[in-house]
């Protein structure tokens, strides 16, 4: 029986990655902010869920989490870095630099903070997978967004660089860049989002990476060609085809 371990699990990807993990009979702990929606999914599977309400920033709080869980249950096979807001930013508007600080807290440094507790214990063990959600909007700057971008893009070197770290030590790190995503955070986007998936079907994909011990998945793999095309575009070309892409509406949304 499997133990794992996810984040952001209140809504979304992390809610349909509990969702599917629980139904196949995996023993869980679920982490958001919001108390009342992680029990109100316990509760469908009273003795499989513990439930840990608490902000990911938070790392003490996060540890604590993390030593009842294994107390509880064992160390973790899986643990999903997943929590994370998305919000419009613009530098040059002085009352967003406090927005730009909490989506660089929540979206990169909750991850470290998430891992933290476990990578020594699966070290110990030699074994397990740590796994990072970081986004398609991480691997080339997308205008209106920078805090977003920023953010992923340090999930994403951040993870590269901790794979690389544990490499012979049978703990797997996992880099996962969805594309569009239905959940609570995309809803407020006022534009056409092309290779929307549901965030069940994300969930399904991303399971299955898991399970092949990929190191770097994007997903739907229409978006993982575009990814690769954005990474060959030269600066004068991108530019000059994104200086007029929609923005996101500069309000904080859900995790």
């Amino acid at each position: 029986m499997s133990k794992v371990f996810i984040t952001g699990a209140s809504s979304g990807i992390g809610r349909a990655l509990a969702e599917y993990y629980a139904a196949r009979g995996a023993q869980l702990a679920i982490v958001a902010r919001r108390g009342e929606l992680l029990q109100h999914l316990a509760a469908h599977w009273p003795d499989q869920v513990d439930c840990y309400p608490l902000e990911v920033t938070d790392a003490a709080a996060l540890r604590a989490a993390a030593e009842d869980f294994v107390a509880r249950r064992g160390v973790p096979d899986i643990v999903i870095a997943n929590a994370g807001v998305s919000v419009g930013t613009l530098s040059e508007r002085s009352e967003d630099l406090d927005l730009i600080r909490r989506v660089m807290e929540v979206n990169f440094f909750g991850m470290a903070a998430t891992f933290s507790p476990f990578i020594g214990r699966m070290r110990a063990a030699g074994g397990g997978r740590l796994v990072g959600i970081a986004s398609v909007a991480g691997i080339r700057g997308l205008p209106g967004v920078e805090a977003y971008s920023a953010s992923k893009a340090a999930a994403i070197s951040y993870l590269e660089s901790l794979r690389v770290e544990l490499r012979d030590t049978g703990v797997k790190v996992l880099t996962m860049c969805p594309g569009y995503v239905r959940t609570p955070m995309t809803d407020a986007n006022p534009y056409p989002m092309p290779f929307l998936l549901s965030a069940d079907v994300a969930a399904q994909r991303l399971a299955r990476a898991i399970d092949r011990d990929s190191s770097y998945v994007v997903i739907p793999w229409q978006m993982a060609i575009v990814a690769k095309l954005l990474r060959l575009l030269p600066n004068a070309l991108y530019d000059r085809l994104f200086a007029g892409a929609p923005r996101k509406p500069r309000q904080v949304l859900p995790g």
